[in-house]
């Protein structure tokens, strides 16, 4: 098992699926757990606010009661602790949750109405405490007892005609006020856990739908070999994932075209190689190394097929470096220059009558070694073709294409014995060559290498040709408008190439 394997086999095997899934969900568990706290923590402060400012509330109207109050059965002020407790109980509202009680000499002397829920008289804790307590003055206490927690406000009272010390109290039963406050939060759970079932059962039916893409992708990849490369994949929408379709779409093309040619290559190569190495053998089996006259005819014949075999080589290389995105290197380039240098070395591959007839001038961003290497293929191929002393004229122009387009035009016109119309059309394949031709020294790539070096400029080549009127190669180079000279012109002012006509080497209309 290699290292990936097993870290796939140690890693999840859950599906991407799945484990989106199981995210989203921790992620809003995470929010309502947090969003339940926060609110669980404020409302139990606001609550434990609420009870202290109404037992604040209780205590101030006691103390109204005490200084403004009139004993009901006396009709004057009270003199008896006893008394002015009592009516505060008669008078003050109570709720559930709440209750009072009026303490003297340690003894109760008075509890809250029967109506009331809560008995403090039944809590022996807090009875106990509350016969205990001598406060000096008001103040607000938390109690908690075996019953439950109590938060309470302790009150003296002293009457100058009672001189035995009594102590009032009202308190709230804190857990009883908490038990709402609790069950909110188990609403808010509950109904959050609802929510997120739901949420978990449409995101898990959104999920599918958004990775149906990804699992078209892995269905495809599994029908995919290097015998069946047909299959794609439908682009479902307008989002990153039909996007990321039309991606492998496209890269599954570049694929299925790669391997058929690298099939193709592997073909002609086998083809075009086993031509030469039988001849080599098939010479060195019978020649007799007694005779040195054989041996060095052999050795003759060896060195051209060897050589013939090196260009082949070389131009395979040059077609292998033609996928590559550094192929080509663009820069401003003087394209009269250029022309210029092309034909005084075009002069080097045979005596023809070479002229440079029509030239543009100006700065054009192109690869100029590249496109040299082309025009010179189509020179040489020119030359192969052409009797000596015939005319061979180069020419560059600047023209506007169909579309409105500004584009380069070079072409290479010889007088040739010109090319069938079937043959045009496979003479750009690899080892294309026409009919009408015998088998000329050459690997059979050369215009091959010119066509790779034209789509790499995103332009074309193409042949004007009939047998017995020579042939005009035109290479065909996109120009980038906001790239060009002010200053780019042609020398001449018709934008076709020329044309030899059958019965002159001068130049046709």
């Amino acid at each position: 098992m290699t290292t990936n394997e097993s870290q796939r086999a140690a890693g999840s095997r859950l599906s991407v699926r799945a484990r989106l899934l199981i995210g989203m969900i921790l992620l809003a568990g995470l929010t309502l757990l947090i969003t339940g706290t926060v609110n669980y923590v404020l409302e139990r402060q606001n609550l434990e606010s609420t009870l202290d400012d109404t037992l604040t509330r209780d205590v101030e109207e006691f103390r109204v009661l005490a200084d403004t109050g009139i004993d009901p059965d006396t009709q004057q002020h009270f003199t008896r602790a006893a008394d002015l407790m009592y009516t505060a109980m008669q008078y003050n509202h109570i709720t559930d949750t709440q209750s009072m009680l009026a303490m003297q000499d340690g003894e109760i002397v008075w509890s809250a109405p029967t109506n009331v829920t809560m008995r403090l008289e039944n809590d022996s804790q807090f009875v106990q405490w509350a016969s205990q307590l001598t406060p000096e003055s008001v103040y607000l206490t938390s109690l908690e007892t075996d019953v439950t927690r109590y938060r309470s406000a302790v009150v003296p009272v002293q009457l100058a005609e009672d001189e035995a010390p009594a102590v009032f109290l009202t308190a709230f039963d804190v857990e009883a006020e908490l038990h709402e406050l609790r069950m909110s939060l188990f609403i808010f759970t509950a109904a959050g856990a609802g929510a997120m079932l739901i949420g978990g059962v449409v995101a898990w039916l959104l999920l599918g739908r958004m990775l149906q893409p990804v699992r078209d992708l892995q269905e495809n990849a599994q029908r995919i070999s290097e015998q069946d490369l047909d299959s794609r994949i439908q682009a479902r929408g307008h989002d990153e994932f039909a996007e990321l379709t039309e991606t492998i779409n496209h890269m599954l093309d570049r694929l299925q075209l790669s391997l058929e040619q690298q099939k193709q290559l592997l073909d002609d190569v086998g083809h075009e190689l086993r031509t030469p190495i039988t001849i080599i053998r098939g010479h060195l089996e019978v020649m007799d190394d007694t005779d040195p006259v054989d041996v060095r005819q052999t050795k003759d014949i060896a060195i051209d097929e060897l050589h013939r075999m090196s260009l082949l080589v070389n131009d395979l290389v040059t077609l292998a470096q033609s996928n590559s995105t550094d192929f080509i290197a663009t820069k401003p380039t003087d394209i009269a220059a250029l022309m210029h240098d092309i034909t005084a070395k075009a002069a080097a591959l045979g005596d023809r009558d070479w002229s440079l007839k029509a030239n543009a001038n100006g700065d054009v961003n192109i690869d100029g070694p590249r496109l040299t290497q082309a025009m010179l293929q189509l020179c040489a191929n020119a030359v192969k073709f052409s009797g000596p002393g015939s005319p061979i004229e180069l020419g560059s122009t600047i023209r506007l294409s169909i579309a409105g387009d500004t584009e380069l035009c070079l072409w290479v016109a010889d007088a040739g014995i010109g090319i069938s119309p079937e043959d045009q059309q496979t003479i750009f394949k690899r080892f294309g060559r026409g009919g009408n031709g015998q088998r000329a020294q050459g690997s059979g790539l050369g215009l091959n290498i010119v066509e790779a070096i034209a789509l790499a400029h995103g332009g074309s080549v193409h042949v004007e040709s009939a047998p017995g009127q020579g042939s005009i190669f035109i290479l065909t180079i996109p120009l980038e408008n906001d790239t060009q000279s002010p200053a780019l012109t042609t020398t001449t002012g018709t934008l076709e190439p020329p044309r030899f006509s059958d019965q002159e080497h001068g130049i046709g209309e």
